[in-house]
């Protein structure tokens, strides 16, 4: 959703990132799981849902910042889960995957931080660009 809707380039990238990278652990999770016999949700739950529902209906500068927002609370509450799940995980399968990918989701989180600042730098930019547009009319 983000490579189409975000104005920012760097949102773009962001998102372009996101989806390989995400692909790659969900397939190694899904592997994982079937593996061990266990089912993973095939939909998903209402928060998220919700999330997509609420950026599916922004666009330009304003999907940005939530997109961003959304991005950088996630991959918060994302590094918190998997070392937790790396420190005292009982599986430890999924002890070490979880061990494994928390450098990317590390990864991710700083990304996220920096487009962030970067989306909310271009909004206060735009912002005092008009201003001093109306002042000097």
């Amino acid at each position: 959703m983000a490579q189409d809707k975000a104005a920012s380039d760097s949102v773009k990238q962001f998102g372009k990132k996101m989806e390989q990278d995400h692909t790659k652990a969900n397939d190694e999770l899904k592997k994982l799981a079937a593996d061990k016999g266990v089912q993973i949700p095939t939909a998903l739950d209402k928060k998220h849902q919700n999330k997509i529902d609420k950026l599916a209906k922004a666009s330009g500068a304003d999907f940005d910042r939530q997109y961003m927002s959304d991005m950088v609370s996630d991959h918060k509450t994302d590094v918190k889960e998997f070392q937790k799940q790396a420190d005292k995980g009982k599986d430890s399968d999924l002890k070490n995957w979880a061990g494994q990918t928390l450098p990317t989701l590390k990864e991710h989180l700083q990304l996220a931080q920096s487009t962030e600042k970067q989306v909310k730098q271009a909004k206060s930019s735009s912002t005092n660009n008009k201003q001093q547009a109306k002042t000097t009319r």
